[in-house]
C-alpha cells in the first residue's frame, strides 16, 4: 500500500526540505494548527508487509523490545506515526533507529483542539500503519482530542484492523474508562483511598473505543509507584456509578507490556507485572467525604507464562494471586 504525500508535501513546503533529506533538522520539520510535526525515514514508501490488529499497553518505563518488534511487525513494518502532547522527536527517532524494521516513523505533537480537526494531521492518522501514544499528562489528550474529527480517525484507524498502542500517559487513555488526571496533579493512593469522591479523582468516559477494553481502566508505572490503591478505587468509583461490576482495573509494572492480539487474548512481556483487579462486586457505598471501604477482593498478577482472555477476564498461569480489601481507606493485601 502507498501512502498519500500530502502532508509530507506540506512539511517541505513550509520548511524547505525534502522528506529524504539526511539532515536531522534541530526542529520539527513542520508547524500546523496546533500542533509540529516531525518525520525520520521515508514516508512515501510502500509499506513492506500486511498489518494486522494488536493493543500494545506498554507500562511506562524502558520497553520490552520484544513487545515492541511485534508491533512493528503487526504494522507491516511501515508507517508508525506517534502522537504526544508534549516533546518532539526523540521517541520516533527511538523506535526508527532502535527497535527498526519500519520505514518511516512520524511525530505529531499537539497542544490544542484546532490540532484534531487540521485536514492534514487527519490525512497523516489516515494512512499510518500503526499509532502509538507517547508519555506526558493525559488530560492534554483528554483536553485536545475528545470529540474531535481527531478522536474518530483513531477509532477508525483501530477498525480497520491496524495496531495501536500506548506508554505511561499514552496507555492510560487506551481503556474505555480513563483517569483522566484533569488537575495535572498525579493522583496517589493514599488520597484516593482517603477521599474516592474527591476532586482529584478525575474519570472520563466515551474516549477512545478500543475492542475488548470498553470496561477497562487502566494504571501504568504500577507497582513502582504504588498505584493499586488508586486504581482499586477507580474500579469501586466506576463499578458503583455505572452500576456494572464487569468492569475491571488493568496496572501494568513500568517495564513490562501487555500485548493483546486480535482474538482478545492477552500476553505479558518483560520483567514485573500486569496486574488485573476485577472485584466482581459493588464496594460498600462510596459517600463523598468518607474513606473507602471495600469487602475482600482477588488481584491477579500476569507474568511471561500467562495469558489473559479479555472477552472472559478468565487468566491462565497467573504469577500469583492475593486478596486485597479496603478498611477505612486502608488497603490491605495478602502476601503473594
Amino acid at each position: 500500500m502507498v501512502r498519500f504525500a500530502a502532508a509530507v508535501a506540506m512539511a517541505a513546503l513550509l520548511v524547505g526540505v525534502s522528506s529524504a533529506s539526511a539532515a536531522t533538522p534541530a526542529g520539527p520539520d513542520a508547524v500546523g494548527p496546533g500542533y509540529e510535526y516531525y518525520r525520520i525515514g521515508d514516508v512515501n514508501a510502500p509499506t513492506p508487509g500486511k498489518t494486522g490488529p494488536l493493543l500494545g499497553l506498554f507500562g511506562g518505563g524502558d520497553w520490552p523490545i520484544d513487545a515492541f518488534r511485534i508491533f512493528v511487525k503487526q504494522s507491516g513494518g511501515g508507517h508508525i506515526v506517534v502522537l504526544r502532547a508534549r516533546g518532539g522527536r526523540e521517541l520516533q527517532d527511538e523506535i526508527y533507529n532502535d527497535v527498526g524494521g519500519v520505514v518511516s516513523v512520524e511525530t505529531l505533537v499537539i497542544h490544542d483542539e484546532d490540532a484534531g480537526e487540521d485536514p492534514k494531521l487527519l490525512a497523516i492518522i489516515a494512512r499510518a500503519d500503526g499509532i502509538f501514544f507517547g508519555g506526558g499528562d493525559q488530560s492534554n489528550y483528554v483536553r485536545a482530542w475528545k470529540g474531535t474529527a481527531l478522536n474518530k480517525a483513531l477509532d477508525a484507524h483501530v477498525k480497520a484492523g491496524k495496531p495501536i498502542g500506548g506508554t505511561s500517559a499514552g496507555l492510560a487513555v487506551l481503556g474505555g474508562y480513563v483517569y483522566g488526571c484533569l488537575d495535572s496533579i498525579s493522583l496517589t493512593s493514599p488520597d484516593a483511598l482517603k477521599n474516592p469522591t474527591g476532586p482529584s479523582v478525575t474519570l472520563v468516559r466515551d474516549f477512545l473505543h478500543l475492542p475488548y477494553l470498553s470496561k477497562v481502566i487502566t494504571d501504568t508505572h504500577f507497582d513502582k509507584r504504588d498505584r493499586q490503591g488508586r486504581l482499586v478505587t477507580f474500579v469501586g468509583r466506576l463499578i458503583q456509578e455505572e452500576n456494572d461490576t464487569a468492569i475491571t482495573g488493568l496496572g501494568v509494572d513500568e517495564a513490562g507490556a501487555m500485548l493483546i492480539d486480535g482474538q482478545g487474548i492477552g500476553r505479558y512481556y518483560g520483567p514485573g507485572h500486569a496486574w488485573l483487579v476485577r472485584p466482581l462486586k459493588k464496594p460498600a457505598t462510596i459517600i463523598a467525604g468518607q474513606p473507602l471501604t471495600y469487602g475482600p477482593f482477588p488481584i491477579v498478577g500476569l507474568g511471561p507464562d500467562s495469558t489473559l482472555d479479555f472477552k472472559t477476564f478468565q487468566v491462565t498461569k497467573p504469577d500469583f494471586t492475593i486478596t486485597a480489601r479496603v478498611d477505612k481507606g486502608t488497603l490491605i493485601r495478602s502476601d503473594r
